[in-house]
């Protein structure tokens, strides 16, 4: 992922980054999941994302993206709104393989939407939060993660 702009180096961003590398790999297991018409493993695997992006998402919106909102209005609630689409498909496995034969591709999209989603965080929230936020908003972040918790690195296929 990024690596150009120097965010990493500061510790909520570099926790971010590294959960948006256990999802990219998750998103890869998803899509061979989907190519072997495996719905189970794609229900494995929409679990295992989702236990990464529950703790990633509350501190992006309960920590960062506040932090963001004013400057960045619509970008912000575009990017809640991406949330709440993964969100809801991944949601669907919850308990079980849904049983619902469009599920599989629903989760596809959800995906790579969230692939896509994923890049927009990299390359402009990310960047953007090193450039704008100052002491006070770093340490509100830092409260949020503290809350939340991190991800465990989910196994993998």
């Amino acid at each position: 992922m990024c690596e150009y702009c120097g965010c990493q180096a500061i510790t909520a961003i570099d926790e971010l980054t590294r959960e948006h590398d256990l999802v990219v790999g998750l998103i890869a297991d998803a899509r061979t999941a989907h190519a072997a018409g495996d719905a189970d493993a794609m229900a494995v695997t929409a679990r295992r994302i989702a236990e990464v992006l529950g703790p990633h998402t509350e501190v992006e919106e309960h920590g960062l993206f506040p932090a963001l909102a004013e400057e960045f209005p619509e970008q912000i609630a575009g990017l809640e709104a991406e949330h709440r689409r993964v969100e809801a498909v991944l949601g669907e496995a919850a308990g079980a393989t849904p049983a619902d034969p469009g599920w599989p591709l629903r989760l596809l999209d959800a995906v790579n939407l969230l692939r896509a989603h994923i890049l927009k965080e990299q390359d402009g929230v990310f960047p953007a939060a090193l450039a704008g936020l100052g002491t006070e908003d770093w340490e509100a972040v830092e409260a949020v993660r503290a809350r939340a918790g991190t991800a465990q690195c989910p196994k993998r296929r």
